[in-house]
């Protein structure tokens, strides 16, 4: 995951003693068409809402962000399947983000900040990636995220067929066929380079015939494009948006598959004394804090995070936030999950979520590669 303005923005938010409510729904409709995510919501507010004494400050504003996401759930779109609301309205904040794709599952928090470990794992999960459909003379560029097409851009270039053969003979004829595809295929990825750098796509899939298309296409990639494909898969140039999409979005996973396990490979080799890699919730925290850790891999699943509560907040205590801060309790492993997104999103250059939960189990859930090693009393 690249850091993010959306996450950038809503992790700024400083800690605050008024109720801050993070909620995550997957706004998708059912069997039936109706959307099961009002009950729950209600249920929460009501649940939550009782918690707080009435006529103090902390009911005052939760009372407000009731008012207010009651309003707005009523103003959500049937095409949006996934939303994230943040609120406090004693601090005056109200952010509402929707999403195309649902969020695994329906959360309500209420912290002393913003809940950011699904968002952050949402935005991981769903990167914008290009996609050319093309045959031996025209071509799609499209820009996809999983959900929807955010761009289409066609690519025609003269046809040619056995008809236009006239007076050249066979060998003339197939290598001004040739060097016409060859060229249909440079200006294809051209534009494609132009794409990717404008719109900073980190993904790449191919789609044609895989044996005669792609290959023109990839010999005509340099380094720049070659580090970003994924795959290639075999479709007509007649082929629907949502047959590309679903093609593109397994491909894509595929190959976000291997790239874990080579991640955690490596993880697991440097993970020694004076190793440029750590293991487990106390020691990443402790890398994290330091400005050491260079790439951050957490289990997409907080839950799964399994650590020493005495030994975390050892290291909480240790790098104490200032006087205006406060600590993430230790015995709560959503805000533990949250402290070392914040400090990596601050510092790291990536953040990447695991969804094969074996490959981080023995690791308590998270592990980091480091720019430079720990030495062996730091790692203690």
């Amino acid at each position: 995951m690249r850091k993010s303005g959306i996450l950038q923005k809503v992790t700024a938010v400083e800690a605050t003693d008024k109720p801050f409510i993070s909620i995550y729904l997957n706004t998708e409709s059912n069997e039936y068409g109706r959307d099961d995510f009002d009950a729950f919501l209600e249920k929460q507010l009501s649940v939550y809402q009782d918690k707080y004494e009435a006529h103090t400050d902390e009911r005052e504003s939760f009372d407000r962000d009731v008012e207010k996401i009651r309003e707005y759930a009523t103003e959500i779109s049937a095409s949006t399947n996934g939303v994230a609301i943040f609120a406090c309205a004693g601090e005056n904040y109200f952010l509402k983000l929707e999403f195309d794709v649902p969020f695994e599952k329906d959360q309500f928090l209420v912290l002393d900040k913003p809940h950011i470990y699904p968002l952050a794992r949402m935005i991981d999960q769903n990167p914008e990636f290009a996609v050319v459909l093309a045959d031996s003379n025209s071509a799609k560029i499209l820009l996809m995220q999983r959900g929807k097409v955010l761009n289409n851009e066609d690519i025609e270039n003269t046809k040619y067929s056995r008809s236009d053969e006239g007076d050249l003979s066979q060998m003339r004829y197939q290598r001004h066929i040739d060097e016409m595809r060859k060229q249909h295929a440079k200006e294809v990825i051209e534009e494609l380079a132009t794409v990717v750098r404008d719109e900073d796509i980190r993904q790449i899939v191919l789609a044609g015939n895989k044996d005669v298309v792609i290959p023109l296409l990839k010999d005509e990639m340099d380094d720049f494009l070659t580090e970003r494909f994924v795959g290639a898969i075999r479709m007509e140039i007649e082929a629907s948006e949502k047959e590309i999409m679903e093609a593109a979005t397994q491909v894509i996973k595929q190959h976000d598959t291997l790239k874990d396990k080579e991640k955690i490979d490596e993880l697991n080799e440097q993970n020694y004394d004076e190793g440029k890699g750590v293991t487990g919730v106390a020691n990443t925290l402790r890398a994290l804090a330091n400005g050491q850790v260079q790439e951050l891999y957490l289990v997409a699943n907080f839950d799964e995070l399994e650590y020493n509560e005495r030994e975390v907040k050892e290291i909480l205590n240790q790098y104490a936030p200032g006087e205006d801060g406060e600590m993430p309790d230790a015995k709560d492993s959503r805000q533990i999950a949250d402290d070392m997104l914040i400090r990596a999103l601050n510092s790291a250059e990536r953040i990447r979520f695991i969804e094969d939960e074996s490959l981080l189990k023995e690791a308590g859930g998270v592990g980091a590669l480091l720019r430079y090693a720990m030495s062996a009393n730091q790692n203690q």
